[in-house]
């Protein structure tokens, strides 16, 4: 099984967040690293994989293009 997605997203936490804080717990670690995957790995951070664009614009241009992809379909068979 490949885990090359698992490999990049590690490695892409490690050199831009972990190597960059020093925690002085375990627990404050993983509340640390938790956050940052919340706050900003799944929602701001820009990803190769779509376009450039963080999450959210990604999702927000893809549902407008669902909407007029859907649009222009109803329109030719009407």
């Amino acid at each position: 099984m490949d885990n090359a997605v698992a490999e990049a997203f590690n490695s892409t936490l490690k050199v831009e967040f972990v190597h960059r804080q020093h925690f002085r717990t375990r627990a404050e670690a993983r509340i640390k690293v938790s956050t940052w995957i919340a706050d900003f790995y799944n929602t701001t951070r820009r990803h190769s994989a779509n376009d450039g664009l963080a999450p959210i614009p990604f999702e927000h241009r893809m549902a407008q293009a669902r909407t007029a992809s859907t649009a222009q379909v109803r329109a030719e068979v009407a």
